[in-house]
């Protein structure tokens, strides 16, 4: 499998891209250095526009601001200590075991059907149901997320009103938590309290809305992107196989060389140039990761897929105060899932592929997949 790098000239030529999206003429920022520094100056770069973070914009998905990546400092330091607490779970025992169990009973079942088709039937049930761990609810209300299909706004292969399925569900969930609260995510937030005050609803359902759209689609064009890269390369279960340890390493490179995310939007409040190009204020420029992520500069051989590549700074997760809350959790999703399949599975024969591509007037990128037909095959 091959990760062409259509930044890979401009980058090196200019350091930034003038691409248009949706009526807006946005700066893409390519170069590695250049974008750590730019995602941790808030000054400049500013997150504080609701609905403008995110590209393409989801102005027409969602109705209210998502919190905390739609903030600023020092009011998203507030926000993101509200939340952590669960976003750290994923580094408790008892939350990796029930994740490990989780997809290891994933992986014997597609290893004992005839074929399966990864997108829907296996990376989106895992992602769901270790979502559900994440948040301290039952696997079994993943359910009904498996149901909104890949992604959350906008999957045309699923009914459904998208956004509106979402923002009924999180309303539902957070009545129910406000009659009889527990120990999960839902009843945190209503529990909760901001500068001494409870949360309003708008806000549990910023915080809720992100949390279901930020990680989906993204966890699972990495899972079906690994699947189809190990189909293609089958040392690297021997090898992941002869020390389990190696997985760590391998997961990093992974979230390099995929970068489901391709880039971030940031308001400049004020003029500014980059490289030659002016962002007028109060528009829009973008922090592109998936060009980051291959920038020479940072990463020797940044084309080649080195699951042993160490040091490894990619910045897939972003970089500075919006570092990804969920970074940890999907470190021990793809972590977890290469040594599972390591332990469980031979090999892995791809039927058939349908890769994703972002098309845009200026670059066409690779992203995840959205429909992988395969074998897990025994052996090893």
């Amino acid at each position: 499998m091959t990760f062409p790098d259509p930044f890979q000239s401009v980058r090196k030529e200019r350091g930034v891209l003038r691409c248009p999206f949706e009526g807006e003429s946005i700066v893409m920022l390519l170069r590695h250095g250049e974008v750590r520094e730019a995602a941790k100056d808030w000054k400049r770069f500013s997150s504080n526009h609701p609905f403008r973070v995110p590209i393409p914009s989801e102005e027409e998905m969602r109705s209210m601001r998502q919190l905390p990546i739609e903030t600023d400092p020092p009011e998203h330091g507030k926000w993101r200590d509200l939340v952590e607490p669960f976003f750290k779970r994923p580094r408790q025992p008892e939350v990796v075991a029930a994740v490990r169990d989780l997809i290891g009973r994933l992986v014997v079942g597609a290893a004992e059907a005839e074929q399966i088709e990864i997108v829907r039937e296996f990376a989106l049930p895992l992602q769901s149901k270790a979502l559900a761990h994440l948040l301290a609810v039952s696997e079994d209300e993943a359910d009904e997320w498996i149901e909104w299909g890949i992604h959350v706004f906008h999957d045309g292969d699923d009914s459904g009103s998208k956004g509106v399925t979402l923002e009924n569900y999180l309303h539902r969930r957070f009545d129910e938590a406000a009659a009889d609260p527990g120990e999960d995510f839902f009843s945190a937030l209503v529990t909760a309290e901001i500068d001494g005050r409870p949360l309003t609803r708008d806000e549990m359902m910023g915080i809720g809305n992100l949390t279901f759209a930020g990680g989906r689609d993204t966890i699972i064009h990495t899972v079906s992107t690994v699947i189809c890269h190990l189909a293609e390369h089958p040392e690297i279960l021997p090898w992941l196989r002869e020390d389990p340890k190696r997985a760590v390493l391998a997961a990093e490179e992974f979230f390099r060389i995929t970068t489901p995310l391709t880039h971030i939007g940031r308001v400049c409040p004020e003029r500014t140039e980059l490289h030659g190009e002016t962002v007028e204020a109060d528009e829009r420029m973008s922090l592109c990761w998936a060009s980051a992520n291959r920038d020479e500069e940072a990463f020797p051989e940044p084309d080649t897929v080195d699951l042993a590549r160490k040091p490894n700074p990619h910045i897939a997760f972003g970089a500075g105060p919006h570092f990804c809350l969920g970074a940890a959790h999907a470190r021990l999703v793809i972590r977890v899932l290469l040594e599972e399949l390591a332990s469980r599975v031979g090999s892995i024969e791809v039927i058939k592929s349908e890769p994703h591509i972002e098309t845009t007037p200026e670059y066409e990128r690779l992203v995840g997949y959205d429909s992988v037909r395969a074998r897990f095959l025994p052996g090893g």
